[in-house]
């Protein structure tokens, strides 16, 4: 007797049980389930993934992996060219049909995933995709001539007149193929380092899966959103969600949390001012994951084709001592500090490293969105560098150029006592905080009383900041002017 032909669904960017529109959909078709994950790697047009973000996708298939094992259905690895695999695959099983959702950003853009369509048709395999990773489509959310936003509050007041679907329940009894189909052990892949492993202490920060992902939604609801618009922008207090490498990987859709912010406010738990901010940071990451959908090279080419003529001149020691967080500008170490150790770096951070970068040193901001996306464990494709080039003042809605952050203010406003600063750079531990943001300005005994020596012990600033922001208006003139 012939085994039934299965129903497969290809997981990518929405490794996750509950609001899976895909695995719904092959549930409801009656057939059995193979479940199937590819590792693009860099194949196609799909970026390879960073050192950090490998890291976290290996978590995030094990939990994956046993929640769907629990349904008894097998997940099965595979590693290349998802067409061809997927193409293989459904040959090997005689799949009926494949089910996927699309991944954030691309739609129906995705040139592999036509491609895919027709050579399953072909074969005659039905297919269906989904929306799943986005609040909405991007064909719904245009200008009223019917282009992109390039704005974000227009954008996002346009996208407050929609609701987004309600996010689908978890199976309760899925039905599991009972053939073998022949797939790569996870281990092989080699996504975690060994040797040295310099990812030890992000397992003390995090714990990837779908499980631990609705944890913090809930824990941010319950403890953290009441202080959002307040808290959101110092780094030392416990106020932000942390669920953005969960909304990369699709761990929790951002449906799920939408609604889930949404019945907070209704109930009267969250205020309305806590609420509405936080929402807006959801959409942000929609405003650039339809940026994406518009511009795909937006890792690499200039939003504003000005910033062709900027007149980068950073050098590569610079650079170093930037990734190392070794400026000597406090603030700035403490943020590239975190990211090297957690593989996260707080938000308010990210902007204030990212600006010192490309202002204060003039490095190219295509040389910091790769170092996040090597060292973040949330290295999203369109986030990264749509943020990256807001604060290089060449992207959409762009910060502008002349918005240079002062390090030692944003540590002031930002860190006002220091907690973040003194856990990330230990060595200005006991230093009074008159001059902890500032150290090269503290007194002699001030610097003897804490043990520190300036150049040795701990870095005198990289840059002095005046000549710098001076420079840098400079450099940016001369950009204006090249560009006519």
């Amino acid at each position: 007797m012939s085994l039934p032909r299965p129903h497969i669904v290809w997981f990518r960017d929405d490794l996750r049980i509950a609001d899976n529109p895909a695995l719904i959909n092959a549930e409801r078709s009656g057939a059995p389930i193979l479940a199937v994950y590819v590792l693009e790697d860099g194949t196609g047009d799909n970026r390879p993934l960073g050192a950090a973000a490998r890291w976290w996708l290996h978590g995030s298939l094990e939990a994956l992996k046993r929640a769907l094992d629990a349904h008894g259905v097998s997940l099965v690895l595979r590693k290349g060219k998802p067409g061809e695999e997927l193409l293989k695959i459904a040959a090997s099983v005689n799949a009926c049909a494949v089910s996927w959702n699309r991944r954030a950003g691309t739609g129906m853009k995705d040139r592999d995933d036509a491609m895919l369509i027709d050579a399953l048709h072909r074969d005659g395999i039905k297919t269906e995709h989904f929306l799943a990773n986005t609040l909405f489509e991007a064909k719904d959310l245009r200008t009223g001539s019917g282009d992109a936003y390039r704005v974000f509050t227009p954008f996002w007041r346009a996208a407050c007149r929609l609701v987004p679907e309600a996010p689908l329940p978890a199976p309760k009894k899925l039905r599991g193929w009972t053939g073998n189909a022949e797939g790569d052990d996870l281990e092989s892949w080699a996504l975690r380092p060994r040797s040295p492993d310099w990812a030890a202490g992000f397992a003390q920060a995090w714990i990837p899966g779908e499980e631990d992902a609705h944890r913090r939604l809930q824990a941010f609801l319950e403890y953290s959103i009441s202080e959002y618009a307040e808290a959101r922008d110092r780094p030392g207090e416990a106020a932000t969600s942390r669920l953005s490498p969960s909304l990369r990987f699709g761990e929790i859709s951002p449906r799920q949390i939408w609604h889930g912010v949404k019945a907070s406010l209704s109930a009267g738990d969250t205020s309305e001012r806590d609420g509405d901010k936080f929402l807006a940071e959801l959409g942000w990451r929609e405003f650039c994951c339809h940026l994406l959908a518009d511009h795909p090279l937006i890792a690499t080419r200039n939003f504003n084709s000005d910033y062709d003529h900027f007149p980068w001149s950073g050098s590569g020691e610079v650079v170093a001592r930037w990734q190392e967080g070794q400026t000597g500008y406090p603030i700035v170490d403490a943020g590239l500090r975190e990211l090297w150790a957690t593989g996260w770096m707080h938000n308010r951070v990210r902007m204030i490293t990212a600006s010192f970068l490309t202002k204060h040193l003039l490095v190219d901001w295509r040389v910091g969105e790769e170092w996040f996306w090597d060292t973040l464990v949330d290295a999203d494709p369109a986030n990264n560098p749509a943020g990256w080039q807001w604060v290089a003042g060449c992207g959409a809605d762009a910060a502008p150029y002349f918005r240079i952050f002062n390090p030692v203010l944003q540590g002031e406003k930002f860190d006002p006592d220091g907690a973040y600063t003194r856990h990330w750079v230990p060595e200005l531990e006991h230093l009074d905080k008159r001059w902890l943001h500032q150290p090269w300005k503290a007194p002699e005994d001030a610097l003897r009383k804490a043990g520190i020596t300036l150049g040795r012990s701990y870095p005198s600033p990289i840059v002095d900041h005046p000549k710098a922001r001076k420079r840098a208006l400079e450099a940016y003139d001369e950009m204006k002017n090249a560009a006519g």
